[in-house]
């Protein structure tokens, strides 16, 4: 057995022991059901259900339907053992803990048969002191109650009124009282993913053993001094002090790179003591701030600290630093009643652009290093800035926020409640605290993260009446809102962490809710805060249907995962869109139906007589949809960030729902499960690009917006073209006179009433032309080319079948694909099936007859695997 010891802190000097010993219990574990008819290894970090599937007992749970056949794995009690021999003498410690790092959820835990502690949150860090009962051959063990059923007992056990909602819908197939569990609120199921009430060691276990002290956390926040225009570092490290006696000697603080090095002296008293340093940096020193992605580097710092302590103790710590300051502007604007409701990085107005984040996997014990990095790589690869770590899910692992630190990924931070009420008796409250309190430590020092907020729609639920309460037992309601999210949680965030806004819920009208005593009559107001907008049944292409809002923090439309991502989980009979499978993997109410109607307003429905060509053009289909639907919102909000029409506007944000999938399944993600691009992640690389001109029309008047991420103003022109259907050539084409595109605005470039624009063009009709339009200077292009569709596109005229052919090259490790069509195709969609990768664009519309679009592999393949996968697709493919 491979030994996991690990020399945490060394001493110095001749002749003296380590101070502290650290020894993981990571590895192989003996798992046992309820009954104990079934016992078997099982790996930590890990859960049951990745135990069974590895031992064979089980299929894949994400196959057709085991989410309901593997029902009775979370309704069973199961039990972690092991035996271990610790590598070490114990006798020569004074202090010896067991640290779970992540359990998940309800167990009690077994220490050489003597109960040492219970654990009920899966977010918290828990540490017990084995000193008294820890030996040199040692036993442990988790005894698991299912977090179904005990959500269910105290459920039972709160009789004084109901804490609603008692069950999820019908469709999502779900369990029942997540909210009286602190776990993941959608491992119970979602309106996208499915039930899979996990248990087991989730995260590292392992002893620790020291003497004299030991440093438990270590945290910091830099802090820009207006006044004295200087950076400060505050330092903060808990020590629990063993010695029977003080502990004396001094810290020594060091930044190289800027030149910076602080000498402190230092008293530890015994028992839990906290260290706060404050280290000054000479405002002579430049300082190179972090910035998101798109706006500037991403510049840290390494800094170490060091303790020398009596008898020649030494314990040292590195960190990354970076530098960085957020603030949340609430403010009037002119022409608008409300306040403002933005973001400014370093003292810069930015707008959010990306997506909302759900957990990878439902089985965390899947979500490799690989996996987060591809799908991080992909956030910041479709020139998005901002994920929101979602309230239903994880606060995520410390590798997820480190690479969002790397790449510029800022980090709207929810809290983990969403989408229900709570209760809020003590030992509820004080399992919160210690969680908030912990993930706050863990958290704060992550550049990344720019806001906290209570709960992912609680306040909306509540004020909306989702739960159809009473007016008279709402008081009741409000007053557990108020106790959860303000006198506790606020003030815990207010307490451990003065760098970055808080706001108690998403959405929620911010300065607007304190006001109105912490809830607002309309959460939802486009005058204040954020909003979350969904509408199933307008028209998409209709921007008029989009709230002008402050900020869009939630949005979007479904749509289904492409074939080869869908036909590893399921069988022959399961390829229909009416199929038991269809159906079942389809946890949102209507949302077969939704995304029909929304492709039938501007798309011909496949009528192959093939069944299975039905199915992979329905596919196809739904992706076109939620693109352009998406494509549209996007680009009504980024265009309204400037300007105020009927006393609404100033957006400053656009995070639509949602990044990324837990299962294989139809949902309103951009990236498939394992990170395969949908049509919409293409689409988001344009609709967000830094520089953008957007089309749109307005009392049968065609308007081009320029939009602009950039510090600075650029010149350019701006060319428009429109194009037949029936023909690759352009029948006009005008450039406009040399602009000045201002920094961080939309304005209007170019504006020409419709008639004028058909007429101008010769022989066009809505029908049978399309308008295409991007911003060059110096015949560079700094745009994408975008285009606007002068009617329906089942209404097209002219469209007919694009013959298109690939000859694929290979150059190093990207692979380029050389394209030639017959015909102009809208929607051209490029396919390798299940080979990992991505292309430089995809779902384009191809106007002209060649065009050479790029592949680059995840993995390594050959030029032949890609010939023999490569298929493409376009949308008179399917009229």
């Amino acid at each position: 057995m491979r030994l996991h010891l690990l020399l945490l802190l060394a001493l110095c000097g001749t002749g003296t022991t380590a101070a502290a010993l650290s020894y993981s219990l990571r590895g192989n574990w003996s798992i046992c059901n309820g009954n104990g008819s079934l016992e078997l290894p099982g790996a930590v970090p890990g859960c049951v259900h990745s135990a069974l599937f590895q031992q064979g007992l089980i299929q894949d749970s994400y196959y057709r339907f085991n989410d309901l056949n593997y029902r009775w794995i979370s309704l069973d009690n199961w039990t972690y053992s092991k035996e271990f021999k610790i590598p070490f003498e114990i006798s020569k410690w004074q202090k010896v803990n067991l640290i779970l790092e992540g359990v998940d959820t309800i167990s009690k835990i077994l220490f050489n048969e003597v109960t040492i502690g219970e654990t009920d949150n899966m977010f918290n860090r828990y540490s017990f002191d084995i000193t008294n009962v820890v030996r040199d051959v040692n036993s442990i063990e988790l005894r698991f109650q299912s977090a179904v059923l005990y959500a269910a007992q105290q459920s039972k056990a709160h009789t004084r009124y109901p804490v609603p909602p008692d069950c999820p819908p019908l469709v999502q197939k779900g369990e029942c009282h997540v909210n009286f569990v602190r776990k993941e609120q959608c491992s119970f199921s979602w309106d996208w993913g499915p039930s899979f009430p996990t248990q087991g060691i989730w995260k590292d276990v392992r002893i620790e053993a020291y003497n004299i002290c030991h440093l438990n956390d270590f945290t910091f926040s830099p802090i820009y001094d207006k006044s004295a225009q200087a950076w400060n570092l505050e330092i903060e490290a808990t020590f629990d002090v063993v010695s029977s006696k003080p502990v004396c000697g001094q810290v020594i603080v060091a930044i190289p790179k800027l030149q910076t090095q602080q000498m402190y002296n230092l008293e530890l008293q015994p028992g839990k003591r906290i260290v706060e340093l404050f280290l000054n940096i000479s405002k002579n020193i430049t300082v190179e701030t972090w910035w998101p992605h798109g706006h500037g580097n991403q510049t840290g710092y390494n800094m170490t600290i060091l303790f020398e302590l009596d008898g020649g103790l030494n314990i040292e710590k590195s960190a990354k630093v970076y530098f960085r300051t957020v603030e949340l502007i609430e403010e009037p604007i002119k022409g608008s009643p409300g306040l403002s409701f933005y973001f400014k990085i370093n003292g810069f107005p930015i707008f959010l652009k990306g997506s909302n984040w759900i957990p990878a996997d439902s089985f965390q014990d899947r979500v490799t290093s690989e996996l987060l990095r591809l799908l991080l790589q992909s956030v910041v690869d479709a020139n998005m800035n901002t994920l929101r770590v979602w309230g239903g899910g994880i606060y995520e692992q410390d590798e997820f926020y480190e690479l969002c630190d790397e790449l510029g990924i800022m980090v709207w931070q929810d809290f983990m409640f969403a989408c229900a009420l709570y209760p809020t008796d003590q030992g509820f409250l004080d399992s919160v605290r210690a969680e908030v309190a912990y993930q706050i430590k863990r958290l704060k020092s992550h550049p990344s993260i720019i806001i906290w907020s209570g709960n992912n729609e609680n306040e909306e639920a509540l004020m909306m009446n989702w739960y159809h309460i009473s007016i008279t037992d709402r008081p009741i309601y409000i007053k557990d809102y108020v106790t959860l999210y303000v006198k506790n949680i606020r003030e815990l965030v207010l307490a451990g962490d003065k760098s970055r806004p808080f706001i108690t819920s998403s959405p929620t009208n911010g300065a607007e809710t304190v006001a109105e005593g912490w809830v607002s009559q309309n959460p939802n107001s486009n005058y204040f805060g954020d909003v979350h907008f969904y509408d199933y049944i307008s028209d998409c292409w209709n921007w008029k249907v989009f709230p002008r809002a402050r900020f869009a923090s939630e949005y979007g439309y479904q749509s289904w995962p492409s074939f080869s991502t869908l036909e590893k989980v399921s069988s022959t009979e399961d390829w229909s869109f009416s199929s038991k499978f269809s159906l079942h993997r389809q946890h949102h109410e209507g949302g077969n139906k939704q995304m029909l109607y929304q492709a039938g307003l501007h798309f011909k429905l496949p009528e192959s007589t093939d069944p299975l060509r039905t199915f992979k053009d329905t596919i196809y289909l739904t992706q076109v949809m939620q693109a352009q639907c998406v494509k549209t919102e996007t680009e009504f909000y980024r265009r309204s960030r400037s300007e105020i029409v009927d006393q609404q506007g100033h957006t400053m944000g656009a995070l639509y729902w949602q990044l990324n999938d837990i299962w294989q399944a139809p949902s309103w993600a951009s990236l498939e499960y394992g990170g395969k691009w949908k049509m919409l992640h293409y689409f988001a690389q344009n609709f967000f690009a830094p520089l953008l001109p957007v089309g749109f029309e307005n009392e049968n008047t065609f308007y081009i917006y320029g939009v602009s991420d950039l510090h600075s103003d650029y010149s350019m022109t701006l060319t428009v073209r429109v194009h037949t259907w029936s023909s690759l050539e352009p029948v006009c084409s005008c450039v406009t006179e040399h602009l000045v595109m201002k920094g961080g605005e939309a304005v209007r470039l170019y504006e020409e009433p419709v008639s004028e624009l058909l007429r101008r063009c010769g022989n066009c009709t809505r029908e049978s032309c399309v308008v295409s339009f991007y911003l060059s200077a110096d015949h560079e292009l700094l745009s994408p080319t975008n285009y606007h569709f002068l009617s329906s596109l089942k209404e097209a005229v002219g469209l007919c079948k694009a013959q298109i052919t690939a000859i694929i090259s290979q150059q190093g490790d990207i692979f380029v694909f050389d394209l030639e069509t017959s015909a102009v195709a809208p929607f051209v969609w490029l396919d390798v099936g299940s080979i990992p990768g991505r292309f430089s664009d995809n779902g384009f519309l191809m106007t002209e007859k060649t065009r050479t679009i790029l592949f680059y592999p995840w993995e390594p393949t050959s030029k032949s695997e890609l010939e023999q996968s490569f298929h493409v697709t376009s949308l008179t493919d399917i009229y």
